[in-house]
């Protein structure tokens, strides 16, 4: 089990997405200038990723990666599959929810055509960043059940990073604890103790367009082609 930070217990709201990543790039200051690699989770994720990033001169990249929910249960995560094909289990949850070999290889088939294009589309402007032996860090606007994130965490981990950072600006503490054994160390701005949906602590939440997703990785694309 990796180590959990929690900065604070406010319920103060995020004015949104950008302020939500500066806030965590201060939290993360420490890994200037180091190389990390920073992967937002789309959509919202990669709105945040992005001014940490910046303040860190990271590399910026998108994972990827979808969750294999259980069989009659799809929000719980028994593995996930990234988006090159390549499968993590989690054999224990596996075994205990009757997830065999063939519903194992359905569900990987089945989201990895969810994921297809998507991919193509994303890879064809900003083609996937290595991950081994690189600090890594992976963010969202915020975590609920977590199982989106512990998919990702998953995947990166599969990658053999050197050092494999989850940071998010806001979560309830029992999600953040569950999440922080996939991680080496997890920080979170906030961990109220009433917590009902990650959009109660955002003046600004709306709806991520891959518009905005696109030109973001554009922009990095042509970022990284100027260094």
């Amino acid at each position: 089990m990796g180590s959990l930070r929690i900065i604070s217990n406010s319920t103060e709201p995020f004015s949104g997405r950008i302020e939500a990543g500066q806030s965590l790039a201060r939290e993360l200051e420490e890994l200037h200038g180091q190389k990390a690699v920073v992967l937002g989770i789309p959509r919202g994720g990669v709105i945040v990723a992005q001014p940490i990033c910046l303040a860190l001169e990271a590399d910026l990249d998108i994972v990827l990666s979808h969750k294999l929910g259980a069989p009659g249960n799809p929000e719980l995560a028994i593995g996930a599959v990234c988006e090159d094909g390549k499968l993590f289990v989690d054999e224990s949850i596996a075994s205990g929810v009757g997830a065999d070999d063939s519903y194992i290889e359905r569900e990987k088939t089945r989201q990895l055509h969810q994921m297809a294009h998507r991919v193509q589309q994303y890879r064809e402007i900003l083609p996937k960043t290595p991950l081994a032996e690189r600090i890594v860090i992976v963010t969202d606007d915020g975590v609920a059940t977590g199982a989106t994130m512990q998919a990702a965490l998953w995947a990166v981990r599969h990658e053999k990073p050197q050092r494999l950072i989850a940071a998010l600006p806001v979560g309830p503490e029992d999600t953040l604890t569950k999440l922080s054994e996939h991680a080496d160390e997890t920080i979170c701005l906030q961990a109220p103790s009433f917590f009902s949906a990650i959009s109660q602590f955002y003046l600004q939440f709306a709806q991520v367009e891959d518009e905005q997703l696109l030109q973001i990785l554009e922009q990095e694309s042509k970022r990284r082609s100027r260094d």
